[in-house]
């Protein structure tokens, strides 16, 4: 038999990196004379066909070595071997048995394991089964056999794709999943040939309909036009080009009985009133099942045994879930029209006869899918349901819903814009900024614009926002205060990000006093009298708004007075308020605020030297801004989060982050994030022994004017600016620069009760002075650091103590300060720190263990990130997939990537892969999945 031409090699494949490592181990283990089975099973549309093309041309391409290669023929499904006819069909020459012989006769599953062994005795063969669960069952059963018995030694690969596993239990398995979002963006890019004009809106619209379904994005998006993909004219709703995807999965329901098919509508319909990814409520399912005429016995089968539906439908707890989101859909789509109004009817009526205020709104939206056209008495009704105590998800569904059946142009687009701002509220940008692009030319009377601009403050340049926000102050002004002193806010807050003190003091002057209650005026007057220069009257302003906060139960108000604390330097007054603010959003909401309260708390904590918790509570801010769709907050978070590595270590880690915040503040205008990023990277410089190297960062932090520092965050640094010039020895080079930085700390100093200010300023007054006052002045400073408490702080002026005696050759006393530093930083988790505290104490002459690295296997060399790198890579990912996965950018990913090949002494990632696979990698991993149940 000779190889086979007819499998051509398919199109890149986009997210895929690891199923196609693990094909390739499957083929490499096949070249070297080996064999074995795996089972590729997906929904339809994940790419379980491009997967098998892929192997099949990857394995031609490379060996040249005989294919089989069959896709199923549904049509065929009830015609004995006709699937394992097609296969032998595909064979490139001559088989010992003829494929007419095994339709005609069929074939024992021994027989068709000893024919593929004796075609892999000749050469290596690759069998290849696309949709084997529409196969005969003969063919299924014989193959199924057969794959279980192909191991070592038999030169055979077979690779199966089918829609469940059921068939073919017992083999190993993959689930390519959903395609993440880059990987889905990058595919998107290509089916619109890279055009730089699609908009941002039509793009996540696409991006979140397809849910990460390859072939669904291909069919959305080949179905609309140039100007639909630019913006310029209106998507049609629903968008069109799925309907061969849903086909697909309905196609899984066909042997299905009537009822079971009415139960299936029953439970996609109720879904419609629901969260997305709620499911259905089970007793609302078997009411409405009754009421349709299904017995009890069939609802109990369906509904409680997965085997009833066919797996379609799951149980947890009260709720029932359809098995794939799009299976929902696909059940609604095949449904005709009148069948589906009915059953909307009917769970209307039960609905509506049960709690009014509970299920007021569930009744309406289904009379809402039940309607046949505009109603503007049920949009009517819909609105005035849509309001709290309901989730702001629900309101914006309802009102979406409500616009839709709207006859007046006005109301449908205040609606629409209603729409959106409930689901801003509830973390969902992508859907807020698909109603507001319903909107049309009317604009709502501001409120369009006012929530344009807020999504911008969140992800969007800070600039952008700031004027968007002034101008939708202006229109609300004469007619929703509420609003106008949001955006007002908002539009000073956007300001600050961008570090323009003038455009702040702008905005907040503009604020109407007649509108604000006595703390928000408190606030606005304290921090105008503050950045204007006046601050011992804006520092009595702001104090009494911390004051009367202590009674205030609101996330913005309590958001503002841990702003408040933070500009006096109450940092553990900040602490208390952003903890209650945090409280707040967590219980009563909205979604969309948290992120924001994550990042203000996580920041007062860092302030206040509690590094672990600020990286805590950092990182699940992170999470939640990615969740909500909140660049702008994730680049901030990224900054505190590069703070904290910039103590704790790795600086690896701190590095990372700091990318990260500075390739978003770059586009966005974000200066503070910016500002902190860089801090963070000079102070992780001052740990590793590069002083030059910091001081050459933070030069340009510290200088007052603008184009420098932010103006409320610059003198943080001015401590790590001294410190780094001095240890440079460049003090001399840059006295009056220097000077300067210190004359103005000395000055805030006075107007900030921050607990560490009065130490850090005697430390670099200390690193200032000539050798015989230093150590006066060092004392000074710890007598601070014991009445403000914090190890962080107290080690660092502990060390340069320390380094200070040494170099005076008085290494006998040097060794004291140096071990009291060296035992905090270790307490305190600040790994680098530590790390120079003990090579000074070395070089003081007192031993000092050095750090372990030991421990088993290849991997124990590297450090913890490069070890979660060649983790990921061995396991297929590529160094975008890697970045994504770790929060890191992908340049850093190529840094690490090429030290770990120079340490482990390795030249691809192939031979990573091998290399750990050889247990060092898994002993590692085991090892830290341990730890992490132990705690």
């Amino acid at each position: 038999m000779t190889p086979s031409t007819t499998v051509h090699s398919p199109l890149r494949l986009y997210g895929r990196s690891g199923e196609l490592a693990i094909l390739e181990t499957l083929l490499g283990k096949l070249r070297t004379g080996d064999g074995g089975a795996l089972v590729l099973t997906a929904p339809p549309g994940l790419g379980r066909t491009a997967l098998l093309r892929q192997a099949a041309a990857h394995y031609l391409r490379g060996h040249g070595g005989p294919v089989l290669y069959a896709s199923a023929a549904p049509t065929e499904q009830r015609l004995p071997y006709s699937g394992l006819h097609a296969l032998l069909c595909s064979a490139p020459g001559p088989l010992p048995l003829a494929p007419d012989t095994v339709l005609s006769s069929g074939i024992t599953p021994g027989a068709l394991l000893g024919l593929l062994r004796a075609l892999g005795a000749e050469q290596p063969l690759l069998v290849c089964v696309d949709d084997a669960h529409l196969w005969d069952p003969d063919s299924r059963a014989a193959l199924g056999f057969a794959a279980r018995r192909l191991g070592a030694g038999s030169r055979v690969a077979v690779v199966i794709g089918a829609a469940d596993e059921t068939a073919f239990a017992g083999l190993p398995a993959l689930r390519p999943g959903p395609l993440d979002d880059d990987a889905a963006t990058a595919l998107l890019d290509r089916l619109t040939d890279g055009a730089a004009d699609v908009d941002p809106v039509v793009r996540s619209e696409l991006l979140r309909e397809a849910a990460g379904n390859p072939r669904l994005l291909a069919g959305l998006a080949g179905r609309l036009t140039p100007g639909q993909l630019a913006g310029r004219t209106a998507l049609p709703y629903p968008l069109p080009g799925g309907e061969s995807v849903l086909d697909a999965h309905a196609a899984h329901l066909d042997g299905l009985s009537c009822d079971t098919h009415t139960l299936l509508l029953l439970a996609a319909a109720a879904e419609e009133h629901e969260p997305d990814g709620a499911g259905s409520d089970a007793a609302l399912l078997l009411r409405a099942g009754a009421r349709a005429g299904l017995s009890a016995s069939h609802l109990d089968r369906v509904l409680f045994a997965p085997a009833g539906s066919a797996g379609a439908l799951q149980r947890a707890g009260s709720r029932v879930h359809f098995s794939h989101p799009l299976l929902r859909r696909a059940v609604l789509h095949r449904a005709p029209p009148g069948r589906r109004r009915a059953v909307h009817e009917l769970l209307a009526g039960l609905l509506g006869g049960g709690e009014p205020d509970r299920a007021r709104l569930p009744a309406l939206v289904q009379k809402a899918c039940a309607s046949t056209g505009p109603d503007a008495c049920l949009a009517e009704q819909l609105e005035r349901a849509a309001t709290a105590p309901r989730p702001h998800g629900e309101r914006s569904a309802a009102l979406a819903r409500a616009a839709a059946l709207s006859t007046d142009d006005a109301l449908r687009a205040a609606r629409f814009t209603a729409a959106a701002e409930q689901a801003r509220l509830a973390g969902d940008t992508g859907r807020a900024r698909a109603m507001l692009a319903r909107v049309g030319p009317h604009l709502a009377e501001g409120a369009a614009p006012y929530v344009r601009g807020m999504l911008a403050l969140r992800d969007g340049p800070a600039a952008d926002a700031r004027e968007a926000l002034l101008a939708a102050a202006e229109l609300l002004a004469p007619h929703d205060p509420r609003r106008t002193l949001d955006a007002l806010f908002g539009a000073a807050e956007a300001a600050w990000a961008m570090g323009d003190a003038i455009a702040y003091l702008d905005a907040m002057n503009r604020v109407p006093v007649a509108a604000a209650d006595r703390p928000t005026a408190q606030y606005r007057a304290g921090m105008c009298a503050v950045l204007a220069g006046h601050p011992d009257r804006g520092h009595a302003l702001l104090r009494c708004c911390l004051d009367s906060a202590a009674r205030a139960e609101d996330a913005g108000e309590l958001l503002r007075a841990g702003a408040c604390a933070l500009v006096l330097g109450e940092v553990d007054a900040a602490c208390r308020a952003g903890a209650r603010a945090l409280a707040v959003v967590r219980t009563r909401g909205p979604e969309a605020l948290l992120p924001h309260a994550l990042e203000q708390l996580a920041y007062a904590e860092l302030r206040s030297g509690q590094h672990a918790r600020a990286r805590a509570h950092a990182l699940e801010g992170l999470h939640a801004a990615r969740r909500t769709g909140q660049r702008n907050s994730a680049t901030h978070l990224h900054a505190v989060l590069a703070l904290a590595a910039s103590v704790e270590g790795p600086a690896e880690a701190c590095a990372a982050h700091a990318d990260a915040a500075l390739t978003g503040a770059g586009p966005h205008g974000l200066a503070q994030a910016a500002m902190l990023a860089t801090w963070a990277v000079a102070r992780a410089d001052l740990a590793a022994g590069r002083p030059g190297e910091a001081a050459a960062r933070l030069g340009p932090l510290v200088r007052p004017g603008p184009g420098t520092g932010h103006f409320a965050t610059r003198m943080l640094a001015v401590p790590c600016y001294v410190e780094a010039v001095v240890l440079s020895g460049r003090a001399h080079e840059a006295g009056g620069e220097l000077a300067v930085a210190v004359q103005e700390f000395t000055l805030w100093t006075t107007r900030t009760t921050d607990p560490q200010v009065p130490a850090q300023l005697a430390r670099c007054r200390a690193l200032l002075a000539p050798a015989e006052e230093a150590a006066a002045r060092y004392e000074e400073a710890l007598a601070h650091h014991d009445r403000a408490g914090g190890d962080f702080e107290r080690a660092r002026t502990r060390l340069l103590q320390g380094q200070l005696l040494r170099r005076l050759r008085r290494t006998r006393e040097a060794r004291g300060p140096l071990r009291d530093a060296l035992v905090a930083f270790e307490r305190c988790s600040a790994r680098a720190w530590a790390g120079r505290a003990a090579g000074e104490l070395r070089a003081a002459g007192e031993a000092v263990d050095a750090p372990d690295r030991s421990g088993p296997g290849p991997l124990a060399a590297l450090t913890p990130q490069q070890q979660r790198i060649a983790r990921c890579v061995a396991e297929g990912a590529t160094n975008r997939e890697v970045a994504v996965r770790l929060s890191v950018s992908p340049r850093t990913v190529d840094h690490h990537l090429r030290n770990v090949f120079a340490a482990l002494g390795v030249r691809s990632r192939t031979e990573l892969a091998r290399l750990l696979d050889r247990g060092g990698g898994a002993r590692l991993q085991d090892r830290d999945e341990k730890k992490r149940a132990d705690l």
